[in-house]
């Protein structure tokens, strides 16, 4: 192996599609009670964790600091390898400048080692999809330094789309004014927001009612969606399968991809989308 993909719990890969990866764990709150989420879906009990948002439980999420990611990357670089980090959107999260920070020092130390940071832009599935296209590029015989600037380059065609069905848990985070939020709530109205190239999450696209969130999320896949039928479209939600189900349907019927593949929201950044947010994410044009 050339080198080693890393990413962490906010990158919302299940195992069995994280092969070559080294998911780091995220450390989030419950009321008070610390959690580590260790990026494995398959013991997530995800129903139970937005039934405590829908609950109003006040839970709180910490960022990565750049001594986790020293502790992580340095028996790596011992081992005469090189490190590719993806990381969650500069604009949305500390992490990224953390292990930027990181990746600076340890290079110091290792002045013969590669330690690449790659702001993805986006979070969930959308930072995912870049981390298994590392992990790809790592297999076919890459170097780090090859690598990186293609993942540089991809991540500007991981088209992050999603709508949420409750815009109080964005108003917590600033994403939307408190005033937007009851308003938007009493006309139904559901914000279409998307990671841009400047790696913050804004608003596209306002709709009103959960129905039309879903189709807009297909159309635009259908508009932007780049030779579909040799990618794979990712579809994560919140506690809301039948209507990811019900997306993944009308993404078929607009651009038949390679595969589809759905799962929970991971708990990290679910926190700051809620119950409800359903979010599609695949290989398009630029943003």
């Amino acid at each position: 192996m050339s080198y080693i993909t890393f990413t962490d719990g906010s990158a919302n890969l299940n195992r069995k599609i994280a092969e070559g990866i080294q998911i780091l764990p995220c450390d989030y709150y419950v009321d008070d009670k610390a959690l580590i989420y260790d990026g494995d879906l398959d013991h997530f009990d995800y129903h139970a964790y937005y039934e405590k948002l829908r609950n109003n439980s006040m839970i709180r999420t910490s960022l990565l600091n750049t001594q986790r990611f020293i502790d992580a990357f340095e028996p790596v670089l011992k081992e005469g390898n090189d490190v590719i980090y993806i990381a969650m959107a500069s604009g949305i999260s500390g992490t990224y400048q953390a292990a930027k920070l990181a990746a600076s020092e340890l290079m110091e130390d290792y002045p013969d080692r590669f330690v690449h940071i790659v702001d993805s832009k986006t979070c969930g599935l959308g930072s995912g999809m870049q981390a298994i296209k590392s992990a790809e590029l790592s297999r076919q015989g890459m170097t780090a330094t090859e690598a990186a600037s293609i993942l540089d380059e991809y991540a500007e065609h991981c088209c992050s789309y999603f709508t949420v069905d409750d815009l109080n848990f964005l108003k917590r985070t600033g994403r939307v004014s408190g005033a937007t939020a009851l308003i938007g709530t009493a006309l139904s109205i559901k914000p279409i927001l998307y990671g841009t190239s400047e790696a913050v999450i804004v608003s596209c696209e306002k709709v009103r009612g959960r129905k039309k969130s879903i189709t807009a999320l297909a159309s635009i896949y259908k508009k932007k969606a780049i030779n579909p039928e040799e990618n794979i479209v990712y579809i994560s939600h919140g506690d809301c399968e039948e209507e990811a189900n019900i997306l993944a349907e009308k993404v078929r019927a607009a651009h038949q991809p390679k595969d589809i593949v759905i799962c929970p929201h991971e708990p990290f950044s679910g926190a700051h989308v809620g119950p409800g947010m359903l979010g599609i994410f695949f290989y398009g044009e630029e943003r």
